[in-house]
């Protein structure tokens, strides 16, 4: 993508490398759980619980903390969570990918995530990362991230809320290591000294 567009457009999609592997399918089908320290509400009419003080929601691989959540559920059985931070005490949430090893970990204000169409929409000083174990492989930051878990597909935003200046989006692609990459930049070792075999005694003058 030219660096142009990048530094200029308001609205960006990022779609990852390989982005024929999905996040982890195994996810949708596993229950979400809810814990909190504080206080709890459960509206069974209006199909809404409130949940305050360390919320940890976990859904297979999915985890997602926070200071205060509204889950509700809608008609068709699906849950929307809105889940909020305080002051330097941001919104976290991570999914592995289906790929081993790797996993995508987004901070931001606020987040709102929705099982239906499995999409995570980061909201105010966003950032959101690839890692490929604890390597961080790509990362993007902006005022709005909205992260497609399905299709793996980042849409950015830029304002006033992006933790960059001037209210960019930005995006950092880092390079892939290649094999020999290590051997190469590793250090050569020197030589072990050897005594010499031809070279005799100095005689003293």
């Amino acid at each position: 993508m030219p660096r142009l567009l990048i530094l200029l457009a308001p609205a960006l999609v990022l779609a990852l490398a390989s982005s024929a592997v999905r996040a982890e399918k195994a996810d949708r089908l596993k229950p979400m759980i809810f814990t909190a320290e504080k206080q709890g509400r459960i509206d069974g009419v209006n199909q809404r619980t409130e949940l305050l003080g360390n919320v940890i929601i976990t859904k297979g691989s999915l985890l997602l903390k926070a200071e205060k959540v509204d889950v509700r559920e809608t008609r068709d059985g699906y849950h929307q969570a809105y889940a909020s931070g305080t002051a330097g005490q941001p919104v976290s949430f991570r999914q592995a990918r289906d790929i081993p090893g790797e996993a995508v970990d987004g901070v931001a204000d606020q987040v709102e995530y929705d099982t239906k169409t499995e999409t995570v929409r980061f909201i105010g000083n966003a950032t959101v990362r690839r890692l490929r174990g604890t390597a961080v492989a790509e990362e993007v930051t902006g005022a709005v991230i909205v992260y497609d878990s399905r299709t793996e597909v980042f849409t950015l935003e830029g304002g006033s809320a992006s933790p960059n200046p001037n209210g960019r989006t930005r995006i950092v692609l880092m390079p892939r290591a290649q094999p020999g990459d290590e051997a190469a930049s590793a250090p050569v070792a020197p030589l072990p000294l050897k005594p010499s075999t031809t070279l005799q005694p100095g005689k003293p003058s």
